[in-house]
């Protein structure tokens, strides 16, 4: 009795105060920012594809870049909100990609229907698909690092939405540097390969964000 009593006064004596977790919007916020200064300082490196400025005025090519960052932002947020146990009590806004990467389908979809008649392949295949991977193992490695300091019950959706987060940045930089209109050759080695990635991620989630 006497040790159960000295346990209660040590833990009432204990007065270390607990860092209150910052909430998700504003982590994924800093997310985010972190991210496009990575983004930018990776363009900066490789160089812009030299006639950025003018596929910019190519409605399917803008509204693909404009897709992408959609799930960048929405994946974002998605995984902060998967870090934590209750989901912030934000269900619908942390299954938000699920909306996002439905427009990008419909996007590149419309972009291949007007690719007529289809611009030529590149010579290159799956180099894009490992600079893609290699762009991204970056903020996956930071992403998961930060998650694993809060309690997500979703370890599975948690891995596959901040992969798929990470990925968005190595496609975003590839689109913005690779001198490519072939939507046929970007279908295949950028975005089919988002799903693969995706899968690593929830497992990755599993092994890594359990508690």
């Amino acid at each position: 009795m006497g040790n159960i009593d000295e346990l209660i006064s040590k833990l009432a004596q204990d007065t270390a105060t607990v860092k209150r977790a910052p909430h998700p919007f504003m982590l994924s916020i800093e997310w985010m920012v972190v991210a496009a200064f990575y983004l930018a300082v990776s363009l900066m490196i490789s160089n812009a594809r030299h006639d950025l400025l003018l596929k910019l005025h190519d409605p399917w090519f803008a509204a693909e870049i404009a897709a992408l960052a959609g799930i960048f932002i929405s994946t974002s947020l998605s995984a902060a909100l998967l870090s934590y146990p209750d989901l912030y009590q934000k269900r619908r806004i942390a299954f938000a990609p699920i909306v996002t990467f439905a427009l990008f389908v419909l996007v590149i979809f419309l972009a291949w229907q007007a690719d007529n008649p289809p611009a030529p392949l590149p010579a290159h295949s799956f180099e894009c698909t490992i600079s893609i991977t290699l762009v991204a193992l970056l903020p996956a490695a930071w992403t998961f690092y930060v998650m694993r300091k809060f309690a997500s019950t979703h370890t599975h959706w948690a891995g596959g939405i901040a992969f798929l987060f990470a990925f968005s940045i190595g496609a975003l930089w590839l689109r913005l540097y690779e001198q490519n209109d072939s939507i046929v050759h970007v279908i295949e080695w950028h975005y089919l390969p988002m799903l693969g990635f995706g899968i690593i991620g929830m497992w990755l989630g599993k092994k890594v964000l359990k508690w």
